[in-house]
C-alpha cells in the first residue's frame, strides 16, 4: 500500500479510470457481439439498428483511448461488411 498522500491519490484515480475503461470496453464488445448475432440470425433491420449503437460505442472507446483509432475503424468496417453480406 502507498504511504505518501500523492501515491494514495494516484491509486484512487487510476482505480477510477480502470473501472471506466473496463465499462467502456464491455459496452462496445457487447454491442459488437449483438450485431454479429443478429446478422448471423438474419435479422437485417435489427442488425442495422444495433450497428449504429455499436458504432457509437466503438467511437466512444476510441475517443477515450480504450482502443486505438485504427482498431476502431477496422472493427466498424468489418461489422459493416458482415451486415452488407447478409443483406444480399
Amino acid at each position: 500500500m502507498p504511504i505518501k498522500q500523492s501515491a494514495k491519490k494516484y491509486m484512487r484515480a487510476s482505480g477510477k479510470r480502470r473501472t471506466q475503461n473496463i465499462k467502456q470496453k464491455k459496452n462496445f464488445r457487447e454491442a459488437v457481439k449483438k450485431v454479429h448475432e443478429l446478422a448471423k440470425a438474419g435479422n437485417q433491420a435489427e442488425a442495422k439498428e444495433n450497428f449504429v449503437a455499436a458504432q457509437k460505442a466503438i467511437d466512444k472507446a476510441a475517443k477515450s483511448g480504450v482502443i486505438k483509432k485504427n482498431t476502431a475503424a477496422r472493427k466498424k468496417s468489418r461489422l459493416a461488411k458482415i451486415i452488407n453480406k447478409t443483406s444480399k
